[in-house]
């Protein structure tokens, strides 16, 4: 379980063993390297005992509030049921490597349907056939990209997926997510970054805002309000 990166259950990135190097949070051209991830705790404790090293504990490993220690204190529940560390550890492991295949399907995808280049600040456009030819894992995470390039901040799986389940359902569409706006048209899906909200005159502002909002546009023929 210490391999494990535990953020997010229903998310199969959430399960993935913890890389051995990665890109240093807010200093991407950084790389974290992690060169003793795969040896066990207690080995690394022995050795530096008996080299009469002085280490360290984060005392936030064995705090209750913590989910990760919680965790680990049902490892004998675990195992009784055949769910030992090895085996946890071999399925994090295993979904590390499908989400690197899926992390370069999506940049693969990214280059097919992508009608604009992804430069800082761009307004990114997909050709929309394109896009639905795409198997939907990989669609709604070159969406959420999208997104998190135009918008304003992360992205949570389930609205994401309430967006693009909205995409496929309507002939067009406009909705906006995590700051960005993304708007189907008959050739293309637009995502961009969303227009600051209007407070209507005479109205109090509220801090309640939703984090999803759609308009489907009308029939042909109609006029709608905007």
């Amino acid at each position: 379980i210490g391999t494990l990166q535990i953020v997010d259950f229903v998310n199969p990135a959430g399960l993935q063993a913890m890389s051995e190097r990665s890109p240093c949070p807010g200093a991407p051209w950084l790389t974290l390297a992690r060169p003793l991830l795969a040896i066990p705790k207690a080995r690394l404790i022995a050795t530096l005992e008996t080299a009469q090293i002085d280490f360290a504990e984060d005392p936030s490993n064995r705090d209750p509030r913590h989910t990760r220690p919680r965790l680990r204190a049902l490892i004998p529940q675990l195992e009784a049921e055949g769910l030992s560390a090895g085996r946890l550890t071999l399925l994090a492991t295993r979904l590390q490597r499908a989400e690197e295949a899926l992390r370069r399907s999506v940049a693969d995808a990214m280059s097919q349907v992508s009608l604009t280049p992804w430069g800082e600040g761009a307004r990114i456009v997909f050709d929309r056939n394109a896009f639905a030819r795409l198997p939907a894992e990989i669609a709604i995470r070159l969406l959420g990209k999208a997104i998190v390039h135009a918008g304003t901040g992360p992205v949570e799986l389930r609205k994401l997926e309430t967006l693009f389940e909205s995409l496929a359902d309507a002939t067009s569409f406009r909705g906006t997510l995590a700051g960005a706006m993304v708007t189907q048209k008959p050739q293309e899906i637009v995502v961009e970054r969303a227009p600051p909200r209007r407070k209507p005159p005479g109205k109090r502002s509220s801090n309640r805002f939703p984090a999803l909002t759609t308009a489907k546009s009308p029939a042909a023929g109609h006029r709608g309000n905007r």
